[in-house]
């Protein structure tokens, strides 16, 4: 399920944090007027920042100290967000939990910590694109794009599984979570901290009717998962899903971005890449399935990828009795990527959106000339 404990990892420090740095946190949260179940605002936070520095900072000390996450700051309202297609699917829309500020301030310093943790023992895989400071979709599109050139300039097969994750945020398992932790080297009170943060969470859901009215449930209790709109929670996704990259490492070239998730295999023999391909994506529902994740079969699509004037290779993917067909293009981190990368498709996209764009601005043009 995870692997074996690393003896070389060293156990994460203990670093108290300062008034400085909580003054400094306070100031670099967004200006929002969303808030959480208390009703607090991040612009309230920050006009009163110097009265609250002092109290916040020996709160936080003492949750690095005895290990424990306040409970009253692991009650999340859920809003469902609109992605696109037909609003009355449920599945067309992500949920993001709108946390209390002062969960966003502990979170950051308990982040911080983390973060060093991982950049001083190299933990996370080059691979990982989300999340990171210095590494963005820009450069894991890049990485996508320059491997797949390469192979085609080096007339290599190449093709490449891109995965869809069903509700990954929300199905992460918190025994294997906490495993993991444990074997990256957090251990003790660091341990119990991330422990009592996963633990004894509730949310509940808000929406509006027609006309504005909120509207909530009731509160539940939270058994598995990291809450997607938190601060943590990207990043112990992250942790989660690392330990992919060395199981499917060895003859293909991994890109992820949190759940977003693309594998290249690439090969010079017709044969072996077939079966190389095939046998990826065993390992893949493999992993997925002792992780406690799984593959929206659905949305899961293989592109063989070739040059202009050479024809696409079936390449039909069985598992489970559901067959993953090839596509001839799909997209990836925004990106419209099709199986010859001629970036028709994604002119052709962002061609309609500029053209929705300038519709509006023409609209909008005479009441702004009026407001004026």
């Amino acid at each position: 399920m995870v692997n074996a404990s690393h003896p070389s990892i060293p156990s994460m420090k203990f670093t108290y944090t300062t008034e400085k740095e909580i003054d400094r946190i306070i100031k670099s949260l967004k200006h929002s007027n969303s808030y959480g179940y208390d009703k607090i605002t991040t612009t309230i936070i920050q006009v009163f920042s110097p009265y609250i520095t002092s109290p916040l900072n020996y709160i936080c000390n003492r949750a690095l100290f005895t290990g424990t996450f306040p409970d009253r700051l692991k009650f999340a309202t859920v809003r469902p967000l609109f992605k696109k297609g037909d609003k009355r699917n449920k599945l067309n829309y992500r949920p993001i939990s709108l946390l209390p500020v002062f969960s966003k301030i502990l979170e950051r310093v308990v982040q911080t910590r983390l973060i060093n943790h991982l950049n001083d023992c190299n933990i996370l895989r080059n691979e990982q694109y989300g999340f990171r400071p210095d590494l963005n979709t820009d450069n894991a599109t890049y990485q996508l794009t320059n491997e797949i050139l390469h192979a085609l300039n080096n007339k290599t097969l190449i093709g490449g599984i891109f995965c869809d994750l069903e509700k990954a945020f929300d199905c992460v398992n918190h025994e294997i979570l906490l495993l993991k932790l444990k074997t990256y080297g957090i251990t003790d009170n660091h341990y119990k901290l991330y422990k009592s943060y996963l633990n004894n969470r509730y949310q509940r859901t808000l929406i509006c009717d027609q006309t504005d009215n909120a509207i909530t449930s009731t509160w539940a209790k939270v058994i598995h998962g990291v809450p997607q709109g938190s601060i943590l929670g990207p990043l112990l996704f992250l942790l989660f899903i690392n330990d992919l990259l060395i199981f499917v490492r060895e003859k293909s070239i991994p890109i992820l971005f949190a759940d977003d998730t693309c594998i290249l295999i690439s090969h010079s023999n017709l044969f072996d890449f077939k079966n190389e391909i095939k046998t990826l994506f065993i390992n893949l529902n493999e992993w997925f399935k002792n992780n406690l994740l799984s593959l929206n079969f659905s949305k899961t699509q293989l592109i063989n990828f070739t040059t202009r004037n050479t024809n696409q290779i079936e390449i039909p993917i069985d598992y489970n009795n559901t067959t993953i067909p090839i596509s001839s293009a799909t997209k990836f981190l925004g990106l419209r990527v099709d199986c010859t990368l001629s970036w028709r498709d994604h002119i052709d996209l962002i061609t309609k959106k500029l053209s929705n764009i300038c519709y509006l601005i023409r609209n909008i043009k005479t009441i702004c000339l009026f407001l004026h």
